[in-house]
C-alpha cells in the first residue's frame, strides 16, 4: 500500500528535476515535523521551487485551513518564484468498477485581501488528476 506522500513523489518526479521528502520524524517525541511547519515535499525545476502538503482526499480542507493560518506560508510565497500546493489523494471510479487513485491539487498563492494587504489564499482548486 502506498501513502499519499509516495503517490505525490511519483507524480512530481514526472514534471520536476529534483524532488525530495522534507517532512521529518522526531523519534524523541514520536511526531512528524513538516518543513517550515507546512511542507512534506520539495520539488525543484528550472523556474520554480514548489512545496507540497500531501494528504488524503478527506483531510484536504483541514490541510488548506492549516496552511492559510500558518504565518510562514506568506513569507514563503512572497519571496518570488516559489509555489505551494496541497495534494489530496482518493480512490475514484464508477460503482462496481475498479477504483484508481486520483489527486486533487489546490494551489495556494498570495492575493490582495484589502488594498495594500496581501494574504495567502486558494487560487485554484483543481479537478481530479489521474
Amino acid at each position: 500500500m502506498t501513502t499519499p506522500t509516495q503517490r505525490s513523489l511519483a507524480r512530481l518526479r514526472k514534471t520536476h528535476s529534483l524532488v525530495e521528502v522534507v517532512e521529518k520524524w522526531n523519534h524523541v517525541i514520536k511526531q512528524r515535523r513538516d518543513l517550515f511547519r507546512f511542507a512534506d515535499i520539495i520539488a525543484v525545476d528550472r523556474n520554480e521551487v514548489l512545496l507540497v502538503q500531501t494528504t488524503s482526499g478527506a483531510n484536504m480542507s483541514a490541510r488548506i485551513n492549516k496552511l492559510l493560518a500558518e504565518p510562514n506560508v506568506g513569507l514563503w510565497l512572497a519571496s518570488g518564484s516559489r509555489g505551494l500546493e496541497v495534494h489530496g489523494w482518493r480512490k475514484t471510479g464508477a460503482k462496481g468498477k475498479r477504483k484508481f487513485w486520483s489527486c486533487r491539487v489546490a494551489e495556494i498563492a498570495m492575493a490582495e485581501a484589502d488594498p495594500g494587504e496581501w494574504k495567502p489564499c486558494v487560487v485554484s482548486d483543481g479537478d481530479l488528476l489521474k
